[in-house]
């Protein structure tokens, strides 16, 4: 049985779109002087919420004590806040403009499509629990630290794909 052909008329061309992320990531660092990432803005959208709902455990936990001194002006005040809603806002408005807009679950043919929300949910937990014990998301971690030619920024992208084609080789009869 083939996968389903994917119309590739309303999409962008990929090359184009690289050139463009590398664009806005170069204007993001020297507009800001910092690089782009989208796991700071959960973060403090974690710090915020923990503050508000137990803020006795936050006076003394470590770990949001020493976030709140880094971050006076506010969690849900940063900028990087603004950019993962700038992100979402963007990604509606090119649905709705390209047609694509709906909600869907793909999965292949060897997978349910509980199975597959499970596996999406499952894997996008794990990935932000990496995202913090490797101090930063893909897009901060890897594509900034990338931008300044920082070695860890390197081994952080390697480690990303090299750790995606080893899964995948492993889940393909999914999807295949």
């Amino acid at each position: 049985m083939r996968p389903p052909q994917i119309d590739r008329s309303n999409y962008m061309n990929p090359y184009l779109a690289g050139v463009l992320l590398g664009l806005i990531l170069l204007a993001t660092i020297f507009i800001s002087g910092r690089g782009l990432g989208a796991s700071g803005a959960f973060k403090s959208l974690v710090v915020t919420t923990v503050e508000a709902v137990a803020p006795a455990h936050a006076e003394n936990a470590p770990f949001f004590a020493n976030y709140s001194k880094t971050h006076a002006e506010g969690g849900l005040k940063s900028w990087l806040v603004f950019e993962i809603l700038g992100v979402l806002v963007g990604g509606f408005l090119s649905g709705l403009i390209s047609g694509r807009m709906g909600f869907k679950n793909e999965h292949g043919p060897g997978i349910s499509g509980r199975t597959r929300l499970i596996a999406a949910f499952s894997g996008g937990i794990l990935f932000g629990i990496g995202s913090q014990l490797g101090r930063g998301c893909t897009s901060g971690a890897a594509l900034s630290g990338m931008a300044v030619m920082s070695s860890a920024g390197f081994i952080a992208m390697m480690a990303i794909f090299g750790s995606g084609y080893a899964f995948a080789y492993f889940f393909r009869k999914l999807w295949i």
